[in-house]
């Protein structure tokens, strides 16, 4: 008997080990997110679904993960912390989180994310890491011990109205005491897991962190738990449709990180076996190859709130001195419809085509790109015909029917409907010049923002624990 034909091995499918696999799911994106490599699903029930779904409902977004996650201990940790970020930690309490931001000494963001307190010599980061791990090898004086965690916890963000009752069908008990900003540990799936009151999509919103080894455990108790409030699953191409109408910036979407400029900064970052982020980058947009334009400082983000000289930190005289000259801030920028429109009718115009202009946004990697390269659109802000700004980060919103962008614009013509015009497309080629009216930032505020919304009126289940109790695992301290 002949031998019978061996079909050739195929790859494995190397689906996220952080959310459950789904075989509806038709479209991954495989090579980059999240610094992965893992198969992220790029849309569960459609973008519009999963965007509006945080604004009426709730999503559930598992697509950070790995995330970049660095524990920080010892005496001097809180020192150290203080001297590379804006923030002040003057009355930074066990329990309390930080939207920690890093900046090199040019004022420009190097680095942003999540900061937990967890005791008081005891720091976890999220997304700060590796460049606060680089700041650290520079003070080697400070007794501080640093331990990356990255791929052995998930970071599931949950977010909409019905986010807070969710969470708690899921842990069974009553979590209203989570304030904003806030985090405390609870149980979800039989596992401990750490709930912070923060988001980004603008409206009621929570973090859910635990140990990897039962992170699909978690997500389908979340999941199951949100069912009877119509809950959704967040794919990796509505994710940054949050950033823009919720106001907030994000790296390598809305600017980039001046880390392709550090000659000595890239070679700590090989030595980690980090990808040279922000050396090799494609430029889309009117902004053409200026790179300074493209860089932001914290007040030009709109996070000059954030920024405190009551200590001494990388960047301070720089910021001192913009704090000072309050040239420029952050607006939100409602596009033309109807200028919005000509670039879609100009496809079907042969040889008058202006650049294209992908629904709802344009993704961070471009299909076909073998090099698989970031790729950066930004365009110039006129008023008048004179250059006023930088707009990026465009994404239409499904919630309020608009395309919107973040733009950081002179503080002259940064009034709620100045009138300017946005220069769409690449330098060379058949630029579109799209009328757009500078609005409120943030541009979400209904329904009310996290940082605004009283849980009080929420119905809950369960019981309100004793004052002064801790969960379980969980001691209180002095200033808890």
């Amino acid at each position: 008997m002949a031998d019978t034909p061996q079909m050739p091995q195929l790859p494995t499918f190397p689906h996220s080990p952080f959310v459950p696999y789904d075989p509806i799911v038709q479209f991954y994106e495989c090579a980059a997110w999240a610094f992965g490599g893992d198969a992220e699903a790029w849309e569960y029930t459609g973008w519009r679904d999963e965007t509006l779904a945080s604004t009426t409902t709730a999503s559930l977004h598992g697509h950070l993960n790995p995330s970049p996650t660095l524990r920080l201990t010892g005496p001097d940790a809180l020192e150290f912390l203080s001297g590379v970020c804006v923030n002040s930690f003057a009355n930074f309490r066990v329990g309390a989180s930080r939207h920690a931001i890093m900046t090199d000494e040019l004022g420009r963001v190097a680095a942003h994310g999540m900061l937990l307190r967890l005791a008081e010599d005891d720091f976890i980061t999220y997304w700060l890491s590796p460049y606060l791990t680089y700041r650290l090898s520079h003070r080697p004086d400070l007794d501080v011990t640093a331990e990356d965690l990255t791929g052995q916890v998930f970071l599931f963000q949950l977010s909409g109205p019905r986010s807070l009752e969710v969470l708690e069908g899921a842990a069974q008990e009553n979590l209203h005491d989570v304030r904003f900003l806030r985090h405390r540990t609870a149980t979800v799936a039989g596992t401990e897991v750490r709930v912070i009151r923060i988001g980004m999509s603008g409206t009621l919103a929570y973090e859910v962190h635990g140990p990897v080894e039962q992170a699909i455990p978690v997500y389908e108790a979340l999941m199951a738990a949100g069912e009877e409030y119509g809950i959704r699953r967040m794919g990796v191409q509505a994710y940054m449709c949050q950033h823009t109408q919720g106001g907030f910036g994000q790296a390598y979407y809305h600017f980039p990180l001046p880390w392709g400029e550090d000659e000595e900064l890239a070679e700590f970052f090989a030595g980690l076996g980090f990808p040279p982020i922000g050396k090799f980058l494609r430029l889309h947009g009117s902004a053409g190859e200026d790179m300074a334009r493209r860089y932001r400082s914290p007040y030009e983000l709109g996070w000059g709130h954030m920024v405190r000289f009551d200590h001494d930190f990388v960047g301070r005289a720089a910021l001192e001195r913009e704090a000072a000259a309050n040239a420029r801030t952050m607006v939100t920028l409602v596009w033309n419809p109807e200028d919005i429109a000509d670039v879609y009718l100009s496809q079907f115009r042969k040889g008058e085509e202006h650049p294209e202009m992908n629904m709802p946004n344009h993704f961070m990697y471009e299909v076909g790109d073998r090099e698989h390269l970031q790729s950066l659109w930004a365009d110039r802000v006129l008023v008048g015909g004179r250059d006023v700004g930088t707009s990026s980060g465009r994404c239409f919103s499904a919630h309020s029917g608009e395309m919107l962008s973040l733009a950081t614009v002179e503080t002259a013509v940064a009034a709620e409907g100045t009138e300017v015009v946005v220069v769409w497309g690449d330098p060379g080629t058949r630029q579109k010049e799209i009328r757009a009216t500078v609005a409120r930032f943030p541009y979400l505020v209904e329904p009310a923002r996290n940082e605004h919304v009283d849980v009080s009126g929420i119905p809950s289940r369960f019981p309100a624990r004793a004052a002064g109790t801790a969960p379980a695992g969980e001691a209180r301290t002095a200033n808890a």
